[in-house]
């Protein structure tokens, strides 16, 4: 079921921009409520900025639509994914219910996946988004988010066609090989995080709560390298234009 509850918070986006990347979130405050209530407030306490998101989705499945999709909402802030920045221009964000870290981060229901899963086919059937393109707000923030979490169900979504996911890839390898976060940090830019110089460790955990959830901890030990060089080749074969796929 989609509700409607308008907010305020949005603007035109800019001209020319396509529509191409989809942002998932979850909402890191203590009840829905909350979180409905600040994504349509237009004067929130200083100094806390006015956000939104275009949809909201409730633990029982339950949706709610912000802001019109051709609008840009304000969820992403300060971003970057695959050479482009401050993503809300050409993003849609989906704002998934959950306590978050902060407030006791648990696991997604099975209710709230699956209307999540609806409608983000739902929106790739309206958007020319492309999987590699389906990313977590962690993923392009990697410096102060964590969301959705290493409890959120990418392979999942990715069984269902939204995203990608690294088959029998084996992760569970826990030695570090010497120039393992040299080698760590240029395939996290392969596959299009930002990575700090100065402390690649950032990008590296965002990683892991995405795509090794079973060990998130900022180690480039043989196990990430593995998933590492399996998302780049995903990604890289979904970048590649269809008339030179064969």
């Amino acid at each position: 079921m989609i509700r409607e509850r308008w907010s305020p918070n949005h603007d035109a986006r800019p001209d020319g921009t396509p529509i191409d990347t989809l942002v998932l979130h979850y909402t890191g405050m203590q009840t829905a409520k909350a979180a409905l209530d600040r994504l349509c407030d237009i004067d929130p306490p200083a100094p806390l900025p006015r956000v939104s998101c275009h949809y909201l989705v409730e633990e029982d499945g339950l949706i709610w639509k912000l802001v019109p999709e051709e609008r840009r909402a304000w969820h992403a802030g300060a971003s970057f994914w695959r050479g482009h920045e401050t993503l809300n221009g050409r993003s849609i964000g989906i704002e998934i219910v959950n306590p978050g870290h902060e407030w006791g981060y648990r696991p997604f229901p099975a209710l709230q996946m699956a209307a999540v899963a609806d409608l983000c086919l739902e929106i790739l059937g309206r958007h020319p988004i492309p999987a590699r393109n389906v990313v977590g707000h962690s993923d392009i923030a990697p410096d102060r988010k964590q969301d959705p979490g290493e409890l959120f169900d990418w392979e999942g979504l990715a069984a269902n066609g939204i995203g990608l996911w690294p088959a029998e890839v084996d992760g569970s390898g826990a030695e570090r090989p010497e120039g393992g976060m040299v080698r760590a940090a240029a395939l996290l830019k392969r596959i299009g995080y930002p990575v700090d110089p100065a402390n690649p460790r950032i990008a590296l955990v965002a990683f892991q709560r995405r795509w090794r959830q079973e060990r998130v901890d900022g180690e480039a030990d043989t196990g990430t390298l593995a998933r590492l060089e399996a998302v780049a080749r995903l990604i890289e074969a979904d970048a590649v234009p269809e008339s030179l796929a064969g």
